[in-house]
């Protein structure tokens, strides 16, 4: 009896660090906006974490600039690792760790370019204005 109140217990402190540990992963403000564009020699540098989905998810750029969208993995196993630009025909998995560079040609103004995983659970947007 005593051995499987033990167990029980022990059970129920894994589930909760688990539950903890996925939860602050996934608190990013879904409406987020950081300050992740930078221009450098004529190009418009956009980036872009990929862990357990992207952030930020929302990103504003300039239009009638060519770009480049570096996507960077760390210890990334999840299905954001898989992504999918269609607008581009983009499709590649990302490795685990690392930074994947994505040359995106100049958009035109209102362009919404969207970026999402393979199981559709994660996705990034960059409008250009």
């Amino acid at each position: 009896m005593k051995s499987t109140i033990i167990s029980i217990l022990i059970a129920i402190v894994l589930i909760g660090g688990a539950v903890f540990l996925v939860k602050g992963k996934n608190d990013a403000n879904p409406g987020e906006v950081k300050n992740n564009v930078t221009v450098v020699d004529g190009k418009q540098i956009i980036e872009i974490d990929v862990k357990g989905g992207y952030s930020p998810k929302v990103t504003t750029a300039k239009a009638d600039m060519p770009t480049v969208i570096k996507m960077k993995t760390s210890g990334t196993f999840d299905c954001s690792s898989a992504l999918t630009i269609p607008s581009i025909s983009y499709q590649k998995n990302l490795p685990q760790s690392g930074v994947t560079d994505i040359e995106v040609p100049a958009q035109k103004v209102g362009t919404n370019l969207q970026g999402i995983c393979s199981m559709g659970m994660y996705n990034f947007s960059v409008n250009f204005i």
